[in-house]
């Protein structure tokens, strides 16, 4: 499938320049564009490279000089990194999976499929489940009894769902996601040594064997509309209240959600953060890359935190943290240079001290 930079560029909202006709099948970055590729030149070091490749139209930002770059057409944008969202929809060609019903999918027969629904081959599909029309579920999928999924949900190979699980809209779930299994929680007859260790900040008190007895999950997990979770991300069932995730909040590869954990709208879980349980994240959370988050906390709205950070405390609204523990990001950053400071301060004062004549023991 091809399409005319004109098309393209009428079907994003942006400007078009030079040739509108210019036909592309497939994007590509600017050294390595060929003749019927879009080079996605977003800014002008991306640009520079233009040169090393053949393609005749590009995407730019909005007062790019596409002529002097040697290009026949150009779709110019404001927010280029952002019209690559609509861009990349269009020439999406989607998992590959084959419509229809697969003979060897296993399908109960009180489950209940909206109009136009696929599923893969060796998928079950349990009692009672609900799939909103035009659903893609991928090969090697299980959804349990009584889960529900909304319109336009996409599981991609080997999701697992379990059961009485709530699902909103256009749901999309990379593969060997785990939505619903078990939360981690266990319990001793008398008071633990990790509960005496916290409580005291260090002191197991008298150290003996202790059994775990296994508290069971009887709460679910509800997801809102517009969420995606990454490859092998796993979202736990709460103990006895639902597991939440809001509207629009998106989970990369390896995240771990942790059981009656609620979190907020448009939230950002970046890969290998992990959320302990019964903690409650507001709106427009963004976790960076193995973010680590305790149990029992409350993050505030429009929290942001950087790569590593591990959240041990409760943290205000706003607020920009890095690092372990989290401080905020500016305090962050001028405890990182006064450490790199440490060995020249050393030195000096190792200086100063053999500057420094010796007291007679004597005297």
């Amino acid at each position: 499938m091809s399409h005319s930079i004109g098309e393209i560029a009428q079907a994003l909202g942006l400007q078009v320049a030079g040739d509108a006709s210019i036909r592309i099948k497939a994007v590509a970055e600017p050294g390595d564009a060929g003749t019927d590729d879009l080079a996605l030149a977003m800014k002008p070091d991306f640009a520079a490279d233009l040169s090393k490749g053949a393609a005749r139209a590009a995407m730019l930002w909005a007062d790019a000089d596409w002529q002097a770059m040697g290009l026949e057409g150009a779709i110019l944008a404001p927010r280029p990194r952002h019209a690559l969202s609509g861009l990349s929809r269009m020439l999406d060609r989607g998992p590959g999976f084959e419509p229809g019903i697969h003979p060897s999918a296993v399908i109960h027969e009180t489950a209940v499929l909206g109009a136009d629904v696929s599923v893969g081959p060796f998928t079950v599909i349990g009692r009672d489940v609900r799939i909103g029309a035009g659903s893609v579920i991928g090969p090697q999928c299980h959804i349990g009894e009584g889960s529900v999924l909304g319109v336009q949900a996409e599981l991609r190979d080997g999701v697992r769902i379990g059961a009485r699980i709530t699902i909103g809209d256009r749901f999309i779930s990379q593969p060997g996601a785990v939505i619903g299994a078990d939360g981690f929680s266990f319990v001793t007859p008398e008071q633990s040594a990790v509960e005496r260790a916290r409580d005291s900040l260090g002191d197991q008190g008298e150290i003996s064997a202790q059994a775990w007895a296994r508290i069971h999950s009887l709460g679910a997990v509800t997801i809102g509309d517009d969420c995606e979770v990454g490859a092998n991300s796993c979202i736990d069932r709460g103990t006895v209240r639902d597991t939440k995730i809001g509207n629009g909040t998106k989970l990369d590869n390896l995240v771990q959600v942790g059981h009656n954990v609620v979190i907020g709208d448009s939230c950002l879980l970046c890969a290998q953060v992990g959320v302990a349980g019964s903690t409650r994240l507001g709106n427009n959370v963004v976790l960076g890359g193995q973010t680590g988050v305790g149990d029992n906390l409350t993050i505030g709205d429009n929290v942001i935190t950087g790569g590593g950070t591990k959240v041990l405390s409760k943290v205000p609204s706003g607020r920009v943290m890095l690092g372990y523990p989290a401080v905020q990001m500016q305090k962050h950053i001028e405890i990182y240079k006064a450490m790199r400071r440490l060995p020249r301060l050393f030195s000096d004062v190792a200086a100063l001290q053999k500057s420094v004549p010796k007291a007679d023991e004597n005297s």
